[in-house]
């Protein structure tokens, strides 16, 4: 049981940096949809639990040491591979410099501070423990998945029963805040997508560092099931809230420093931690599909990419968001019918070789 909550928790902490912690995404793909994008959480929730459950399984069933061979054995041809393949480092990197800049909105936010701050701790910060191997990633990102948890209850039950206006009153303001998509179904879609090629990678080799296949999925089945429940809750939140925080570039952020100056400090550490989370598994995948971990040329790899990732953060945390994860959604279209049809090609697989060796 506890190699299954330590996946889990992992799969929940790679994945929630980018994918909501500070709310900006959530308002986006969600909130911005009123009573629809509460439905829209919902089937998010599901999706999350199946692909979870698979990648993970998958990481185990193909032994992943980088997302690359795992890749080309869950795609079954070549030109999906090479497709999926790209996809993933496309996000790894670009998810990455997302989150570094969002590090720099945290201080600025929360303290009054310039955000080259933030930005550059983070880039340290990342590029330091990036030199680690797998488990011991593994463990940092996991350790500090509970805070969150607790912390995004605890927002959650509060602002639903602090609400001064009904979810009726609300839902005119939220459908009037700026989308990233069109229609809250493909925004579902496209927000599961989006953060699938985010976990996958760090998912895969996660995987592959576990030898019982039953564990892997648990753990990631209960990852996904948990990471659905807290987009749920963040996104009633928001909601409840929505006519006050919307205007901010971190909507929790906001929404817990109304409810506590004191809470607010804490939960700017602990969404810098989530921030941290993210970037520390989206550049040690993006590393682990080039170099070797560990040798001279990771880590020579890893200091050229954590400055450039410093580089390009300047662009802006709500404006890279708002154009890259909607693109990285579409993209992810691919793995995900990739990840929905493998089970059947690796059975095929497996039968082929047992009918060529019986033969």
């Amino acid at each position: 049981m506890k190699k299954i909550l330590k996946i889990a928790s992992a799969f929940i902490g790679i994945i929630v940096g980018a994918g909501f912690a500070s709310g900006q995404e959530i308002l986006q793909y969600f909130t911005s949809f009123g009573y629809l994008g509460t439905i829209g959480t919902i089937i998010s929730t599901a999706l999350f639990a199946y692909m979870g459950m698979m990648l993970v399984k998958l990481g185990t069933r193909t032994q992943a040491t980088s997302h690359k061979e795992a890749v080309y054995k869950v795609s079954g041809n070549k030109f999906l591979g090479l497709i999926v393949d790209y996809v993933i480092i496309l996000t790894l990197f670009g998810v990455g410099v997302v989150m570094v800049a969002g590090a720099g909105s945290i201080p600025s936010q929360q303290f009054g501070l310039p955000s080259l701050v933030g930005v550059i701790f983070m880039s340290i910060l990342v590029v330091a423990i990036i030199m680690m191997n797998v488990d011991k990633v593994v463990n940092v990102i996991g350790s500090i998945t509970p805070f969150l948890i607790i912390t995004v209850v605890m927002i959650s039950v509060y602002s639903l029963f602090t609400m001064d206006q009904s979810f009726s009153e609300l839902n005119p303001v939220a459908v009037d805040q700026p989308s990233s998509l069109s229609n809250w179904f493909i925004s579902a879609i496209n927000y599961v997508s989006f953060n699938v090629a985010v976990g996958a990678s760090m998912s895969l080799l996660m995987g592959g560092n576990e030898k019982d296949e039953k564990i892997s999925a648990l753990g990631g089945l209960l990852g996904g099931l948990g990471l659905g429940s807290m987009i749920v809750l963040s996104h009633l939140a928001i909601f409840s809230k929505v006519d006050t925080v919307a205007a901010y570039d971190m909507p929790i952020l906001a929404l817990v420093d109304g409810l506590s100056p004191v809470l607010g400090t804490f939960y700017s550490i602990v969404l810098f931690g989530m921030v941290f989370n993210t970037a520390v598994s989206m550049f040690f995948s993006f590393a682990a599909r080039f170099a070797t971990v560990g040798t001279s040329q990771h880590k020579k790899f890893v200091l050229i990419t954590g400055l450039a990732a410093f580089g390009l953060s300047f662009v802006g945390f709500t404006d890279l968001v708002a154009f890259f994860y909607p693109f990285i959604g579409y993209m992810g279209l691919f793995l995900i019918f990739a990840l929905v049809t493998a089970p059947f090609r690796l059975k095929n697989g497996k039968q082929n070789d047992t009918q060529r060796l019986s033969a």
